[in-house]
C-alpha cells in the first residue's frame, strides 16, 4: 500500500529539522519528503494538516508481566500498549519469572512475542535486556557471552550490585562484547527502608525518607569502576540535582557513560505525593522540585541522554495498599508522549525536536542502534502524532491490562494516531 501524508509537521531528530512537508510511504520505506508531491495512482492519501510525523519512539527499560505476571502485563498487551504510545521498539528488564538469566528463557521470549505479534500490525520491535547475575541475586555472573550470543540488547539487573568486587568483574568480561550494560545505582544500605526523596515534604507526609546521598554515592562508586575498566555504562533512573553534576563532571573527563531519567521524574515531584497515591511510589522516588528542574535542562542540555518509560503495570489489588507497603512502579507507555508534549513542549520549555531526540534517536544510541532519518529511502519506523486529540484515562481505554497511573480518570490532549514499524 501507498500512503501520502500531506502538510504534515516533521521532526526529524537525526536530521536536525522540523518542518512541513508532504511524505510519501510504501511497502515499509519512505519515497519521499517533499514541500508537495504528486499523488501516484492507487494512493492512500491523508490530510495531516496539525498533526506531527516524528522517528519511532524507543522506550529504554520497561516491566513485563510474561512469563510469570501474567495478570499483570502479558507481551501482547505490552506492545499493544507501546504502540498506542507511539512506540516502535520497547525494551524489557530481565526481572520476570523466571528472570531472563539463560539463553532459554530469551528463546522462550521471542517465540512468544513471534506468536503474539501475528495478532496485531504493526508490532513494535521487542528489544530485550540479558541479567547480569543468576536470579538477579547479585552474587553470581550469567553466562554473558551465551546470552550476548541469542541476541539479548544489553545487560542489566535493573538494580546496584551491593558487591563492588562484582561489578568490576562484569565490567571487565563484558568490555570485548560491545553490549550496552545499565545499572540503577542506590546504595540500599542508605536507603534502608525509605520510599520517598528526603525532605520538607517527606516530614509533612510521615514517610520514611530516602536520602539523595544513596543515589549518589552509588553513581560515585560506579563512575570509578568505569574510569578503571574503561568499559561504557548506562546509568539508569537518574532523580537528583547532585547525580546531574556528578555525570555532568563524568563526560567532561571523557567517561564513556550515558543516563537516562523517567517521564514522570520531568513531571511530577515530592509535592505530588500528599495525594498518598500508590502509583507515585517509584523506583527510584520521584526528586524534590530543584532535581525535578535540573533533571529538566540535563534532558535539554544531552547531560542526561535519553527520557525512559520504565513502564511497570501492577494489578488493582497489589497498588491498594499503604503507601509504603506498595510495590514500585506506574504504567506510561500510552501516556508519556501527550503529557510529555503538553506539559514541556506546550509550555515552550523544550522544542519538539529536543522532546523527540530524547524519545527516539538518544535513546537509540544508548542501545547501540539506529535511528532511521526521515528521508527518501530510509525505512519507516515512524510516530504520528495528533497533539489536540482530546481522550480520557480509563481502564476501557488502555490497551495495557493495568491501570496504575496518578492521571487515571483525567481528561489528556494528545494521541498517538499510527506508527510504522520496519
Amino acid at each position: 500500500m501507498t500512503e501520502l501524508l500531506q502538510q504534515v509537521r516533521v521532526i526529524d531528530p537525526v536530521s536536525g529539522t522540523d518542518k512541513v512537508a508532504d511524505v510519501l510511504i510504501a511497502d515499509g520505506c519512505i519515497l519521499a519528503v517533499d514541500s508537495h508531491i504528486s499523488v501516484p495512482p492507487e494512493t492512500q492519501i491523508q490530510d495531516c494538516r496539525g498533526l506531527i510525523l516524528g522517528s519511532g519512539l524507543i522506550d529504554l527499560y520497561s516491566h513485563s508481566g510474561e512469563p510469570g505476571f501474567e495478570e499483570r502485563e502479558t507481551l501482547t498487551s505490552l506492545l499493544q500498549a507501546a504502540a498506542a504510545g507511539g512506540f516502535t521498539r520497547v525494551s524489557v528488564l530481565p526481572d520476570t519469572s523466571p528472570p531472563i538469566d539463560s539463553p532459554g528463557v530469551v528463546a522462550q521470549l521471542l517465540s512468544r512475542q513471534a506468536g503474539h505479534s501475528k495478532n496485531f500490525s504493526p508490532s513494535p520491535l521487542l528489544n530485550i535486556w540479558g541479567a547480569i547475575t543468576i536470579d538477579l541475586a547479585g552474587k553470581q555472573m550469567t553466562e554473558l557471552v551465551d546470552l550476548a550470543a541469542v541476541g539479548v540488547v544489553g545487560f542489566t539487573d535493573s538494580q546496584q550490585e551491593g558487591n563492588l568486587g562484582l561489578v568490576r568483574r562484569v565490567l571487565e568480561y563484558l568490555q570485548p562484547l560491545g553490549k550496552p550494560v545499565a545499572f540503577n545505582p542506590c546504595d540500599r544500605q542508605i536507603m534502608s527502608n525509605g520510599v520517598m526523596r528526603e525532605g520538607i515534604d517527606a516530614l509533612r507526609l510521615g514517610l520514611p525518607p530516602i536520602p539523595a546521598v544513596a543515589e549518589t554515592s552509588a553513581i560515585a562508586s560506579l563512575l570509578e569502576l568505569v574510569a578503571a575498566t574503561g568499559t561504557p555504562v548506562h546509568i539508569m533512573r537518574v532523580s537528583t540535582a547532585r547525580s546531574v553534576e556528578l555525570i555532568a563532571a563524568a563526560k567532561s573527563q571523557g567517561l564513556p557513560i550515558t543516563a537516562s531519567t523517567t517521564w514522570m521524574h520531568l513531571l511530577l515531584d515530592t509535592k505530588a505525593i500528599k495525594s498518598y497515591n500508590t502509583s507515585l511510589h517509584l523506583q527510584t522516588p520521584l526528586g524534590n522540585p530543584n532535581d525535578m528542574a535540573a533533571l529538566r535542562l540535563a534532558v535539554r542540555s544531552g547531560i542526561v541522554d535519553a527520557i525512559a518509560i520504565d513502564h511497570k503495570a501492577h494489578t488493582y489489588e497489589e497498588k491498594v495498599q499503604a503507601f509504603a507497603e506498595s510495590p514500585t512502579g506506574a504504567i506510561g507507555l500510552e501516556l508519556a508522549l501527550p503529557l510529555l508534549w503538553q506539559h514541556l513542549v506546550e509550555s515552550g520549555e523544550f522544542t519538539a525536536l529536543e522532546l523527540w531526540q530524547a524519545l527516539s534517536s538518544r535513546p537509540a544510541q544508548c542501545l547501540k542502534q539506529k535511528t532511521s532519518a526521515i528521508a527518501s529511502g530510509e525505512a519507516a519506523e515512524l510516530t504520528l502524532f495528533d497533539p489536540s486529540l482530546s481522550w480520557k484515562v480509563e481502564k476501557q481505554n488502555l490497551h495495557t491490562l493495568s491501570s496504575n497511573t496518578p492521571w487515571l480518570g483525567q481528561q489528556l490532549t494528545g494521541k498517538v494516531v499510527q506508527i510504522w514499524c520496519p
